[in-house]
């Protein structure tokens, strides 16, 4: 394939040839000429810039990928990984939460986004976390990386080499902060893989990414990732920018069971790329739950008549079990592929139920099949009463669920069961 040098000399040539004009820069033909190179063979900033990925947070299945392997700047990303290095530093004691880190004259010297903080000032390690998950403080990246690594350069080795160790194999970090460097690339998959091992790893520590405002001194920030005010189920990770990335997004989200983590590089505006991931995020939904989980609840019996029964639940109030209450009662709310996901499934609901007795737990039972294993999701620990108004909340909601009985069996909800 020809480059534009190459073609645009032979429009020059044809023009000339055909004797319109005695040169192609003085002709009519060159504003066209250069349209249609353009179009056609430069690729707009944008798209050079674009990549994008959704995957199964818990799974690894792949729902979309483009350019997803090749290297762009992360720009703000970059403190996921100051991040991850910060809480590893916190676990093998190496950083205490109330310890002060001294900010040195290269910190304060970053450029923005950053707190402004002075040479010869301290942060505390609990501070420069929400500084950097909510504000993306530049400066506060630095002081964190000097802290652990003694320079940020040999903070940045230390970051590429964990990044090496977390699969990440195209990612190499330059510095703490996302600052420009022409050597600090990673990639659409290697940022969720790196989201993936936030999650897993520091599953305690993840809220910091969750966190809408960070207050310090007199001044409120606000975090940068909206999504987490408009879109349901997201509760983290993190948002970037540089004027060769564009703006770049970590996010993920969670719905009945099912967490999602999807990755864009290089929206045109901040705007515009929050709706695209959207847009990923919600064309992923139904492949996610489609490929994870199996209805959970069996074919009514017909009854003696020949009709099938349907659940008629009574709307008592849910009381405090009697002493020798039978309490031995649950519910399942679903059947899924993966043993961890039918219990993150069963938490999710717990969370949700408003009258739930204080004698409940999650239970996750196999189901053993010809071909595969069935993991069934249960709340379990309670009187039949309890387990029948709980049921009826969840269908009221949308949500399928089947009580079971002390024995392990599966009943559907009747007039008879309250």
């Amino acid at each position: 394939m020809m480059g534009p040098s190459v073609v645009f000399k032979s429009l020059c040539k044809a023009v000339y040839s055909i004797g319109r004009h005695t040169s192609c820069l003085r002709s009519g033909f060159i504003l066209p000429a250069l349209a249609v190179l353009l179009a056609t063979f430069i690729p707009s900033v944008a798209e050079a810039k674009y990549a994008a990925f959704v995957m199964d947070a818990k799974t690894g299945q792949v729902y979309y990928a483009r350019n997803a392997d090749t290297r762009r700047f992360p720009a703000s990303l970059t403190k996921m990984m100051t991040l991850y290095m910060a809480f590893e530093a916190l676990d093998s004691g190496k950083l205490q939460m109330d310890q002060p880190l001294p900010v040195s004259r290269r910190a304060a010297g970053q450029a923005p986004s950053k707190l402004g903080l002075k040479a010869g000032q301290t942060i505390t390690v609990e501070r420069a976390i929400n500084a950097l998950s909510v504000k993306s403080a530049n400066d506060v990246a630095t002081v964190m990386g000097e802290a652990i690594g003694g320079t940020e350069a040999n903070f940045a080795r230390l970051m590429t080499k964990r990044a090496r160790a977390l699969g990440m194999k195209n990612t190499t970090f330059m510095n703490a902060s996302g600052l420009p460097n022409s050597r600090q690339k990673s990639t659409a998959r290697d940022m969720a893989t790196l989201g993936k091992a936030l999650l897993d790893n520091f599953p305690n520590r993840y809220n910091y990414f969750s966190k809408l405002t960070f207050k310090h001194g007199k001044r409120t920030y606000r975090n940068h990732n909206k999504l987490l005010r408009t879109y349901e189920g997201m509760d983290g990770i993190k948002t970037g920018y540089i004027r060769a990335s564009g703006f770049n997004l970590v996010a993920s989200a969670e719905r009945d069971g099912v967490r999602l983590i999807g990755v864009v590089f290089g929206g045109k505006t901040g705007q515009s790329r929050d709706a695209h991931m959207a847009s990923l995020l919600n064309r992923s939904w139904a492949k996610a739950q489609s490929s994870s989980t199996v209805a959970a609840l069996p074919t009514p019996k017909p009854s003696p008549s020949g009709d099938a029964l349907e659940p008629q639940i009574p709307s008592p109030q849910l009381v405090l079990s009697e002493p020798n209450a039978d309490i031995r009662w649950g519910v399942q709310i679903g059947a899924f592929r993966g043993h961890s996901r039918a219990r993150s499934a069963a938490g999710f609901t717990a969370k949700r139920l408003r009258d739930l007795p204080v004698t409940a737990a999650i239970e996750v039972t196999p189901l053993h099949g010809e071909r595969e294993t069935l993991y069934r999701a249960r709340i379990v620990g309670m009187e039949r009463t309890a387990a029948s108004l709980i049921c009826r909340e969840l269908r009221r909601s949308g949500s399928p669920c089947v009580m079971v009985t002390p024995n392990g069996d599966l009943q559907i909800a009747n007039a008879g069961n309250g």
